[in-house]
């Protein structure tokens, strides 16, 4: 199965979640010679050291996954899948997309036209986070006036009882 960058936008799942599993199994001690695993956002900050179209945040042509497996020696494919996820999913990534008319290869060079649809998809990927966070917000909001409301109840249970326990 190919991974294309709008195949990895859904998939929020991936993006949000740490990278850890993959830097968990570290190499023993007597196996020096083994590389160590790297991390989704490592790779992702290599890419993004090595390659204009990630360092810029251009939208990404269909199939890089399949440009970076031939030009990155011994890539992990699930560990690309994990970055390219991470990179798609950015809102940085998102607002380009809605913005964009030409998706890029890995040096930066023009190449396709970014579709209507793929376009919308960023929209509304975009439009699903501010919901998200309006309502995370007002939640937060409700949540302190509940507590403040708590602690002025308990701060006059405690006058009351202190005024009638004087007599």
């Amino acid at each position: 199965m190919s991974t294309t960058a709008t195949d990895s936008v859904p998939d929020s799942a991936a993006a949000d979640t740490p990278a850890a599993p993959a830097a968990a199994g570290a190499p023993a001690q007597g196996d020096a010679a083994a590389p160590a695993p790297q991390s989704a956002r490592a790779l992702l900050k290599q890419l993004q050291q090595q390659f204009p179209a990630f360092r810029d945040c251009l939208p990404l042509a269909i199939g890089i996954d399949k440009q970076l497996l031939s030009r990155v020696p011994g890539l992990d494919r699930k560990t690309m899948r994990a970055a390219l996820g991470i990179h798609t999913g950015s809102m940085r990534y998102l607002r380009s997309m809605e913005k964009a008319t030409v998706r890029y290869d890995l040096d930066g060079v023009a190449g396709a036209e970014v579709t209507d649809t793929h376009r919308l998809h960023a929209k509304e990927q975009l439009q699903l986070r501010f919901k998200k966070e309006a309502e995370r917000k007002k939640l937060e909001k409700a949540a302190a006036a509940e507590a403040e409301a708590a602690r002025l109840r308990q701060e006059k249970l405690q006058q009351l009882a202190s005024k009638f326990s004087r007599g």
